[in-house]
């Protein structure tokens, strides 16, 4: 579990964006990914979980046709970006080319509530 103290400063979130081109800062590490067919987004959500399993770490995670929508923060450390959030997103990272998905962090909704329209 993360504490408090581990929340990382915005400093610290930018530094580590220098490395995680896939992703952007909105309220939590956040990104889009888009596959070829609505099975392949499908097979990347189901990287994704196992990912989460092992590293006891679970992304926000929205699922549209050929679009995975993920959001991570550390709920146990306030809903702030920790260092788990950090390496959980370049996992994803990596998984997410290995199936082919291509990057999209600005097709992430402006608002939470964008989620649900």
């Amino acid at each position: 579990m993360a504490a408090k103290d581990e929340q990382l400063a915005e400093a610290a979130i930018n530094a580590a964006l220098g490395d995680l081109p896939d992703w952007k800062y909105q309220e939590g590490l956040v990104t889009v990914y888009k596959t070829s067919t609505a099975a392949d987004a499908l097979a990347l959500i189901a990287a994704i979980g196992q990912l989460a399993e092992e590293q006891h770490h679970h992304p926000d995670l929205e699922w549209r046709y050929n679009r995975v929508f993920l959001r991570y923060v550390s709920h146990d450390a306030g809903g702030q970006v920790t260092n788990r959030d950090i390496a959980a997103a370049a996992a994803v990272s990596e998984a997410a080319a290995g199936l082919g998905a291509t990057a999209q962090p600005e097709r992430y909704p402006a608002s939470q509530s964008g989620l649900n329209q």
